[in-house]
């Protein structure tokens, strides 16, 4: 599935990766992910996308962000909307699609192989697009989860379909045993 010599970039949907790894019953070490596609090719860029609630005293997601800035990926995030929906229940909306493919468009004639870190069907024109520019794309998610993580749609659009429990060995770690992580902006909304 992979060459040495083709230049790689990672695109990593924060929220929806944990959510796959979580229902999976892993939390994901993003050094170990990150020296693992290193591994696989020449890694240029690896971005990670979430959303962050600003107005909260404490975020968090605030710990793993800096840490991920310092430690080689490149951090987009943008502030969460909080809104009430029609029960009364809080909300929290923070949608990093468009980001995530304005950036891997912006990417794609530097790179062979984008692997996309996603199950969200709404990727599948973005896959196809980047294909037509001869970009091989890799997606990574769970169709061992009940339900599934990934789309039918975004599954069968890619070039290679990387089940995220066959890397768990290599890249997880035991979940903790506190909730911190990106669930705050999970529903993707």
């Amino acid at each position: 599935m992979f060459y040495k010599d083709e230049r790689l970039a990672l695109f990593i949907d924060g929220s929806n990766l944990y959510a796959a790894a979580k229902a999976l019953g892993f939390d994901i070490d993003y050094k170990l992910l990150r020296q693992e596609f290193m591994r696989r090719g020449k890694l240029l860029r690896a971005f990670y996308y979430t959303a962050l609630l600003e107005n909260d005293e404490y975020s968090p997601i605030r710990p793993l962000v800096d840490w991920l800035h310092y430690n080689g990926f490149t951090m987009v995030t943008k502030p969460a909307k909080e809104y009430t929906d029609s029960m009364g229940r809080r909300k929290v909306k923070g949608n990093m699609d468009i980001e995530l493919a304005v950036d891997a468009m912006e990417l794609a004639p530097r790179v062979d192989h984008i692997v996309l870190f996603s199950g969200d069907g709404d990727f599948r024109p973005l896959v196809e697009s980047l294909q037509r520019q001869g970009v091989r794309v890799s997606v990574v998610s769970t169709i061992r989860s009940q339900p599934p993580m990934i789309s039918d749609e975004l599954r069968r659009q890619a070039d290679n379909f990387i089940e995220l429990s066959d890397l768990k060995e290599v890249i997880g770690r035991p979940p903790r045993d506190t909730d911190v992580d990106d669930s705050a902006v999970a529903a993707n909304g």
